[in-house]
Order: C-alpha cells, then structure tokens, then sequence
C-alpha cells in the first residue's frame, strides 16, 4: 500500500460537484468519487428519560473486543462522561431501517433511538421530511474535524442535522481458498466455478452501479432509463440463471463465514474485517470496470427527547484519536481529520491504506451514484426489487 498523496486541484473540484456513498434522492446530494469522500423501530432499549443513548448502527461498525464482549471507546466514553449508551446493531438495509420507523416519525412516536445511521441518500429524506434534528453546535465542538470534502454536502448544507460516520467502498469480496485467481470483472465474478455460490447487496445503488459500468455506463452521471433496465435485466438474467444465490443486505457477512457465499459484491470494510477475523481467507478488490463509493451519516430523530447526550456521543467520536481507533477496526475511509496521523500510532500499515485514508489515484477507481428524481426512485427500485424477487 502506498502512502497517501494529497488531493490534486482537478480531484478537489470533483469533490465539491458530486455526491456521497449509495446517492442521494431528489433534491439532495453530497460528496463525489473523488472526494473522501451502510433495523428496526421500537425496541431500541433504554429510556430516553434515563438519559440513556440509544445508537442504531450497521454492523461490524464500531471498535469491538471480542474476548471482552464490548466496545472500546464506547466503554471508555460511558465512564468518563457518565452517560449510558445501549449501541445495536440494528441496521441491514436502508430501505429496510425506514420501513420500520417511518410510520412512528409520521406519528412523532419515539422509534427506539436517539442516533440513527442512514446513508447519504436516505439521510436526506430523513432531512428534508423534517425527521432529523438540528444539531447544537456547542454540544459538538469537534464537528470542525469533519474533512473539507464532508463539510458542505448539498442533503445538509452546513452540516446543520448530520455527519459522516464512515465512508467505503462497494466492490468485490471473495473466498480466497475458494477462489484462489481472485475477482476483477463481473465475467469472473459469474464465472460457472462460482455458480450458485454468489452474493449481491440489496442497496441498489452499489450493484447496479457496478453492473452499470461494466455495461461501459457512468452512474454518476445521467444515464438514461433504458441504460439502467439494461442493468437490471443482466442482474435478473444472473439470478434466473441461478449464478446468485441470494440478493442481501449487510448479512452477506454470516454466508462467507459459513461457505454458502463464496463471492460477493459486497462492502471494503466489512471484507477486510472478514479477512482479520479468518486468518487472511478473504480478500477486497475494487472492479476493474469501477467500483462504488458511499458514505453513511449519524442523525438524531425528530422523536428523539435525549438530544444533548446524544449530540455528546456524536462529538466523541470526531476527536482525532478516538476515529483512529473505530478506523483501525472497521477499517473503513475515516472522515475525521487528523486521524491518519493518530493512526501512525496504532498502526502504521493501516495509517498508510489507502481503503481508509485514500488516494487520489484511488478515488479514480470509483464513482458514485446519481440523485434521483421521485419518479426515478419509484421505478427504478421497483424495477431491482422485482428482479431481486422481493
């Protein structure tokens, strides 16, 4: 892995015009592919008049000890401040999530949670419908760590109501015992050696948009609705043909661990976890024909009566050392300045990667997907969740 370079002037501007992790919906929008830049309601546990933070999270997201059985800088935020926090990981798919609270916000009902962990495009319509509260600044001091690239993003100007949690990369995560030549294009990822034995994430906007590429489509620009059935029919086509085996969300982790998964189109940090936890046997590559890149947000529900404790959680983890240490276990694309330089204490080989501190040449590799209008969003999932068999 080599050291980080900083950002040219052209990638710097690409930044500033594009949009952030798995798109964004109608009316909002976020970072681009050359900037740094994934539930359930009720039953969150705790008491939002305990004082007790209830964080709804995607999982392997978060700093864990397993011979301990609990999180690191969680534990060590809860003594120091002496604020409870009951952290589940409650969050498999972002429509999922949403289906599952969005009847309790419409009723201002408290959902069970005081932070919640939408990506891009789903953090904007928790915004624009007035869902996500505003933030106190003062209660958040560290918010100025957030990158320059993160800071101003078109769902939440300013950053009034939202901040990055993690960023990542969609791509390709592979078995390597069991596919020792690796995966670089979707001809081998849907090799006959893999039939039956393949995986692909219910986030539309990371498989599609990899299908979509290697249909020699951007999307991350406008491509038409013909371009994207296009993408939609060759995902149906692999699915009918029996190439994959199951369409998930964040559970496609379990399936590689068991061996029913061998091959996926998966998640950068959770593949390099895999790969930590299973003595190498996994391995993360972004596709030749280009991969995804997305980010997901921390928000604090309209329902939500523990405002100030959580906004203290939040500020917790934009301090610099604090970041490198959740980085060096999710091993995700750190949003926090001056973490990368925390990292060189923990790890200098992590400090140096650039899946968690990237490039420029890296961003390169990856785009991200396009807004989409209501009417779009509407056809276009139908469309995927049909061909998903949903």
């Amino acid at each position: 892995m080599t050291p980080k370079r900083p950002l040219s002037p052209e990638a710097r501007s690409i930044i500033n015009s594009q949009i952030s992790r798995r798109a964004l919906i109608a009316g909002a929008g976020g970072i681009g592919a050359a900037g740094l830049l994934t539930a359930c309601g009720g039953g969150g546990g705790g008491s939002a008049a305990e004082g007790t933070v209830r964080w709804a999270n995607w999982t392997l997201y978060l700093d864990y000890d397993s011979d301990a059985q609990v999180y690191p800088t969680l534990e060590k935020f809860m003594a120091e401040s002496g604020i409870k926090v009951d952290y589940k990981e409650d969050y498999n798919d972002n429509d999922e999530f949403w289906g599952k609270v969005q009847g309790q916000l419409k009723l201002g009902e408290d959902i069970g949670y005081d932070i919640v962990a939408p990506t891009d495009w789903m953090a904007g319509r928790w915004i624009r419908m007035g869902y996500a509260q505003k933030f106190d600044e003062a209660n958040i001091p560290n918010k100025v760590n957030i990158l320059d690239a993160l800071a101003n993003v078109n769902f939440d100007p300013g950053r009034k109501s939202s901040l990055t949690w993690q960023s990542g990369f969609g791509g390709f995560g592979w078995n390597k015992e069991k596919v020792p030549g690796g995966i670089k294009s979707l001809d081998q990822l849907f090799s006959k050696a893999n039939k039956g034995k393949v995986e692909v994430l219910s986030e539309l906007r990371d498989t599609i948009g990899i299908i979509l590429q290697y249909q020699g489509v951007d999307p991350s620009q406008n491509f038409t609705e013909d371009q994207y059935m296009n993408a939609v029919d060759y995902l149906a086509k692999m699915i009918k043909d029996g190439f994959i085996r199951q369409v998930k969300g964040n559970d496609y982790k379990e399936d590689l661990i068991s061996g029913d998964a061998i091959a996926v189109i998966g998640w950068s940090g959770d593949i390099f976890q895999l790969a930590t936890e299973n003595d190498g046997k996994f391995e993360f590559a972004i596709p030749e024909s280009g991969g995804m890149l997305w980010s997901d947000n921390l928000l604090i529900p309209s329902t939500s009566t523990n405002k100030a404790n959580a906004e203290k959680v939040i500020n917790n983890y934009y301090d610099p050392a604090v970041a490198a240490e959740v980085a060096a276990y999710v091993t995700y694309i750190c949003p926090v300045k001056g973490a990368q330089a925390e990292m060189e204490k923990i790890d200098p080989a992590l400090a140096s990667s650039p899946f968690i501190f990237p490039t420029a040449e890296t961003l390169k590799q990856v785009k991200v997907f396009r807004s989409l209008t209501p009417a779009e969003e509407t056809s276009f999932t139908t469309a995927f969740q049909e061909a998903a068999g949903n």
